[in-house]
């Protein structure tokens, strides 16, 4: 089964632990590949980079944006200052390619442009975490084996949206995907998806050695607990997951009820703060995460007075980090009426 070792995190690196499963405990990094939009997506054999995984573990990912030019092109070299910022501020994993980072509306080709990037940025530094799911089951495929010819660590693959299928298809769906031979990350977010993967039946796909770990996004603390008893139900360890919160909002409570970190928004625009409070989280002491958590608050609340990525695109332009702020429709910037709710946050959390 999934075992557990520590692995050095950019700062802090005692409190990393990190989740593996047994055949991908060796690391040895490799060449890092060129970028190029042009070239069509090469898919590899199944499971071709497992020798060269950094494994997920604790801590705080963010769920990063794409910065893109007022033309709506991928700007790949902010996009490298982006991976710099977060790797000299203590950001413990990477979560690219996901809700937050547009990827519903890019190319295959695009897709391999920022993952090579990526990979060439901080490949062997933090675990590369890349959405691969969405509806269609063999567009999952494409996107996770992409994945792995690209040489990302592990895939975050969403609940089929909007079909709603029942628990027994999600299962099968989870298991097939984690056949593919890269890590897999569960990503349970029943308010976008319209449908809600319970504990009981993630703990029934729990024993599948590339299933590793779960964003559970529904705002529910007691999902810990929930998951971690079925999962000892089952027959398996009480954190045979690493179980991420994807609700910045909870994020504190979720990690001291037993969770093992996040994959977060706020990270976008405090990095660092967001590592410090997953630390003292882990370490259950209160008090220094109500000392950090509580500048953050507004920005928990209202980086989500839009759909996301709306406003935190903007937070990002307004700290300075991206010079445009642009999102492809049928998503739009943030309007005027927002701009001084959202920067209020910023400033009440120091960032400005």
């Amino acid at each position: 089964m999934k075992s557990v070792h520590i692995v050095a995190a950019a700062s802090l690196a005692t409190c990393a632990q990190a989740f593996v499963p047994v055949h991908q405990q060796q690391h040895v990094r490799s060449a890092p590949l060129s970028v190029s939009a042009l070239e069509p997506p090469t898919l590899a054999a199944a499971g071709s980079n497992s020798d060269d995984r950094t494994p997920l573990r604790q801590g705080s990912y963010v769920a990063l944006i794409t910065p893109m030019t007022p033309t709506g092109a991928i700007d790949l070299q902010q996009l490298r200052a982006l991976l710099q910022f977060h790797l000299q501020a203590g950001t413990d994993g990477l979560c690219i390619l996901g809700t937050t980072g547009e990827a519903a509306v890019m190319t295959m080709a695009e897709r391999k442009a920022v993952l090579d990037v990526a990979v060439e940025e901080v490949k062997g530094k933090i675990p590369i975490l890349v959405g691969t799911g969405t509806i269609d089951p063999e567009h999952v495929k494409e996107q996770t084996l992409q994945a792995i010819d690209c040489g990302c660590d592990a895939s975050l693959v969403v609940t089929p949206y909007y079909v709603k299928p029942p628990q027994r298809a999600l299962i099968k769906h989870f298991e097939t995907m984690a056949d593919l031979g890269l890590p897999v990350c569960i990503y349970n977010v029943p308010g976008r998806t319209g449908v809600d993967f319970l504990p009981e039946n993630i703990a029934q796909v729990a024993g599948h050695p590339n299933i590793v770990a779960v964003k559970e996004a529904t705002g529910d603390v007691s999902r810990v607990a929930q998951i971690q008893d079925a999962c000892e139900k089952n027959g398996y360890k009480r954190d045979e997951l690493l179980l991420l919160s994807g609700d910045d909002g909870t994020t504190d409570e979720f990690v001291i009820q037993g969770g093992h970190g996040c994959i977060s928004v706020t990270a976008n625009v405090a990095p660092s703060a967001m590592h410090q409070l997953m630390m003292a989280a882990l370490k259950k002491d209160i008090d220094e995460v109500k000392r950090i958590n509580a500048p953050l608050a507004n920005l928990h609340q209202d980086e989500f007075i839009e759909a996301n990525p709306i406003p935190i695109k903007w937070a990002v332009k307004r700290i300075g980090q991206i010079d445009c702020s642009y999102l492809r429709p049928p998503l739009d910037e943030l309007a005027p009426e927002f701009q001084g709710t959202v920067e209020s946050a910023l400033r009440d959390a120091g960032l400005i």
